[in-house]
């Protein structure tokens, strides 16, 4: 290698591309060598070690700003910066294993949203005959009550879990659920009103499911918001839902009142 190499050969021995040498060039890492008598530039020992060590440190993250004093330090502070260099490194590996967890859960959809005991209740949910539709309502709904009352969502899911042990408040949701196609002002829905109010107040524990939300929240539309999410209801689930909270507030139940 009495004469060096091309530009083109450095770069093939480095493993590195022409364009990436010559950014080399430009931010100062690497001096240009003299040109031979044909006008090549010619690349000797020197210069390649030098390009293995730029590529090298650039290769382990370390930013091209500071490659340049890096090498040009002693032994110590050489030592010092890569110490510093490889708990960067262990930072960002750190950031990307939380963003691979991440992608994980946005795969399996609901733990994106929801922790881990509220997407196996969901499941428990149709596993005791829940409907899909009923499922995705009450998950739609819990996305909000965790995101507008954080603070009492892990009480709202115990209370929630006490339920779902409860075979009669599955029969009443099955109810409630053929009560959709009920005309408005068919008399079984105050009768379906007022067993659900009587089942809710004879058990302490679900009535917080209604009641202990609320109290955590400081106004009436947050309330609303987390109990009436989605679509606008139909006129009969809305007066079925009204009688219901009309019959909790006559027993002394503390249910905001929705804004006009």
């Amino acid at each position: 290698m009495r004469n060096g190499v091309t530009i083109s050969q450095a770069a093939a021995f480095v493993g590195i591309t022409i364009k990436t040498v010559r950014h080399y060039h430009k931010l100062g890492l690497l001096a240009e060598p003299d040109r031979d008598s044909s006008g090549y530039r010619r690349y000797g020992s020197n210069d390649l070690l030098r390009l293995v060590q730029v590529r090298t440190l650039a290769a382990a993250g370390v930013p091209l700003a500071e490659i340049g004093p890096l090498l040009e330090a002693d032994p110590a502070l050489f030592t010092a910066a890569i110490v510093q260099v490889e708990q960067q490194l262990d930072e960002r590996i750190a950031e990307l294993t939380a963003r691979r967890a991440m992608l994980h859960r946005l795969a399996d959809g609901d733990r994106a949203l929801l922790p881990d005991r509220a997407v196996d209740m969901l499941k428990r949910m149709l596993d005791v005959g829940y409907s899909e539709d009923e499922v995705a309502a009450t998950r739609d709904g819990w996305v909000l009550a965790r995101a507008l009352v954080p603070e009492g969502f892990d009480d709202y899911l115990t209370q929630f879990e006490h339920a779902l042990k409860d075979p009669k408040l599955t029969a009443l949701t099955r109810r409630i659920t053929e009560a959709a196609a009920w005309e408005v002002d068919d008399p079984r829905i105050d009768r379906l009103a007022a067993d659900a109010a009587e089942h809710y107040l004879a058990d302490p524990a679900l009535l917080k499911t209604v009641a202990g939300m609320q109290a955590r929240t400081d106004t009436a539309a947050r309330y609303t918001m987390i109990a009436r999410h989605g679509d606008q209801p139909t006129p009969t689930m809305a007066r079925l839902s009204t009688l219901f909270e009309s019959k909790l507030r006559a027993a002394g139940v503390r249910i905001p009142r929705s804004d006009p």
